[in-house]
């Protein structure tokens, strides 16, 4: 893959920013595409645009309002309240088509630069019962893209099968494991490294960190 091109979808969190490191160690270019759907917290476009400029990875911001308009929940709405799922409904935090949407857009923008591969930080382990979440979402998309656009994409999900400790030791493995730390947002509340410590996010990221230094993974 070191002689091919990825586009990574990219939100500056610690998911989305592992994978990046990902794609730049098994790539030859990688370009990251970020989406503004009017989402809770600007702080998290900034902060994916501060990593890839200290990266050198060119960065595509897209304009994804639409999507705010149609499906309101908790990552788009600061009066909706963060939390999970009850009685096997999905947490507040489900944005209905997010991936969907974002994959779309992530193939035409790879198609228009040149790029074969896209990279998602989409995981089935720890993924809180998101439906667009699942392997079998994303195989079933990445047939749909190659179809529509009679090309050849694949997409790539390294997240795909491990959990928060996993997700972690993978950091460490790529050397980024301070920095992915120090510098991502994760955090329902808008607070970048460790975060606020009480929304959902930030109690699996934790739980998963605390793992990995206990070496329970």
């Amino acid at each position: 893959m070191k002689n091919d091109k990825a586009i990574v979808v990219f939100s500056g969190g610690q998911d989305s920013t592992t994978c990046l490191f990902w794609a730049l160690k098994n790539f030859k270019e990688v370009e990251a595409v970020t989406f503004d759907y009017n989402q809770r917290h600007s702080l998290e476009i900034q902060c994916a645009k501060n990593i890839a400029d200290e990266l050198g990875v060119r960065h595509h911001i897209l304009d994804m309002s639409l999507l705010n308009q149609l499906a309101p929940n908790a990552l788009t709405r600061s009066d909706i309240e963060v939390k999970e799922g009850e009685e096997g409904e999905l947490p507040s935090t489900f944005v209905p088509g997010r991936n969907l949407l974002f994959l779309t857009f992530a193939g035409v923008l790879a198609r228009q630069v040149g790029a074969k591969h896209l990279v998602t930080g989409v995981c089935e382990t720890d993924f809180s019962g998101y439906p667009d979440c699942r392997d079998i979402f994303i195989k079933s998309l990445n047939v749909t893209l190659n179809l529509s656009m009679d090309d050849q994409f694949v997409i790539h999900t390294p997240l795909m099968w491990l959990n928060k400790a996993e997700t972690w030791a993978l950091a460490d493995e790529l050397g980024k494991l301070d920095y992915v730390r120090e510098n991502t947002l994760t955090c329902y509340n808008g607070v970048i490294s460790d975060g606020c410590g009480e929304c959902p996010a930030c109690v699996l990221r934790k739980r998963g960190l605390d793992d990995f230094y206990n070496g329970r993974f």
